[in-house]
C-alpha cells in the first residue's frame, strides 16, 4: 500500500510541474507542440478517422470557437492589458 500511496504522491508533483510549464508556454509554442502531436500521430489519425473523425472535428471547431473568442477578448481588453508606461528619472 505504501508504494501505491507514494506512487500517487509523485503523480501529484509531477501534474504541478505540468501545470506550471503549460502555463509558461506562449501560444505560438503551444502550437508548435500540437502541430508536432499532429504529425506524429497522423498515421493513427487515419487509421480511427472512420471512428473518431466526427469528434475530432468537433472538438477543433470548439477549439477554434474559442480561439476566435479569446483574440476578441484580447483585442476588446488590448489596452487595459498593456504594461504601464515608465517613469522617466530626471
Amino acid at each position: 500500500m505504501r508504494d501505491l500511496r507514494t506512487l500517487r504522491e509523485g503523480w501529484d508533483a509531477l501534474e504541478v510541474d505540468e501545470i506550471c510549464l503549460l502555463r509558461q508556454l506562449t501560444i505560438h509554442e503551444s502550437v508548435r507542440q500540437w502541430l508536432a502531436l499532429q504529425r506524429a500521430f497522423e498515421p493513427q489519425l487515419q487509421e480511427t478517422e472512420a471512428l473518431f473523425g466526427l469528434a475530432r472535428r468537433e472538438s477543433l471547431a470548439q477549439l477554434q470557437a474559442r480561439l476566435r473568442r479569446f483574440a476578441e477578448w484580447q483585442k476588446e481588453h488590448e489596452k487595459s492589458m498593456a504594461a504601464p508606461a515608465r517613469a522617466t528619472v530626471r
